[in-house]
């Protein structure tokens, strides 16, 4: 078990599945069980898989005055989040809309309130800090004082980019520098992606960057053991929806890194881990316990324990 500290975004998210994207007009579309309402986030999503994987986990968050603690913790679900670092600082809590189609295509509208003028009081995380293994951050505004503080108590940090522009790229130099190990989406990406990473490694001088590209799969560096390469997704479960898949395949990956110091292995536990997810509806549902994927490593790869 490794000790996590997490702070990022809190949001509540509707997910709607359409025919196709973009989304041609029409009146009203009946179709049954095609949306769906619950609580979501990068930082939420994290906290929910790290602790699944049987970490401790402290989530720090900001949300609405009005939020509502079973949206936060449903009482049908196995395992609760501590919400006493989670701050209700914000006019109402940040909401996303996430469109769907059958083809993985997404289509996002975010709002995510007054959070940017937001700042979250540091007294708070500072002993928590002390106290982990790792940081993991989201590029979220309130986050920039996280990235300092771990920095200055000589811990390992790792950042949540999610979709990355060059233009936003000075926006977001605190946490690049800062983070051990980097996640991208290239959902945005308009370079070679394999250009855009030795561009980023040899700028900041990361340890572990993971590029995800949805369908495609990965591309892993690791400074230490001189690699960058491809890994392709796997299969073990029927693509139901994909919202939510980096968040779930960051967090396995930072279980299996810090539990074992292989990167490889780590990567590979995520992809099942993430695939295993995407087969349920919901950024926060469908984790894998460490039983499972232990079971579909051997099964894919024939790797034991790793």
């Amino acid at each position: 078990m490794s000790k996590f500290v997490v702070a990022g975004i809190t949001q509540i998210e509707t997910i709607v599945k359409v025919e196709k994207i973009p989304v041609e007009y029409r009146l009203t579309t009946a179709m049954p069980n095609s949306i769906h309402t619950s609580a979501g986030g990068d930082a939420y999503n994290e906290s929910l898989a790290l602790t699944w994987l049987g970490n401790d986990v402290k989530f720090f968050s900001i949300v609405g005055k009005n939020i509502d603690d079973k949206l936060i913790n449903p009482p049908d679900r196995k395992i609760t989040l501590n919400t006493e670092h989670m701050l209700p600082l914000l006019d109402e809590t940040p909401m996303v809309v996430i469109l769907y189609d059958e083809e993985r295509r997404q289509q996002i509208f975010e709002d995510i309130k007054n959070l940017r003028e937001v700042a979250y009081d540091m007294v708070l995380a500072d002993k928590a800090i002390a106290d982990c293994d790792m940081v993991v951050l989201a590029n979220a505004n309130f986050c920039r004082p996280f990235a300092a503080a771990a920095q200055k108590a000589g811990k390992k940090i790792a950042v949540n980019i999610r979709s990355f522009r060059r233009d936003k790229e000075q926006f977001n130099t605190d946490f690049l520098s800062a983070a051990n190990v980097l996640y991208f989406s290239d959902d945005a990406l308009e370079e070679d992606p394999y250009d855009f990473i030795k561009s980023i490694e040899q700028t900041y001088g990361t340890d572990i960057i993971i590029l995800g590209q949805g369908a495609e799969g990965l591309i892993l560096f690791d400074r230490e053991k001189d690699i960058i390469a491809h890994y392709n997704t796997v299969k073990t479960n029927e693509v139901v929806n994909t919202a939510g898949a980096g968040n779930a395949l960051i967090s396995c990956f930072l279980h299996f890194y810090l539990e074992t110091g292989d990167s490889v292995a780590a990567v590979k536990n995520a992809l099942l881990f993430a695939s295993y997810k995407i087969g349920y509806m919901g950024t926060s549902n469908g984790f894998m316990t460490p039983e499972q994927v232990a079971q579909w490593r051997n099964l894919i790869w024939g790797i034991r324990g790793e």
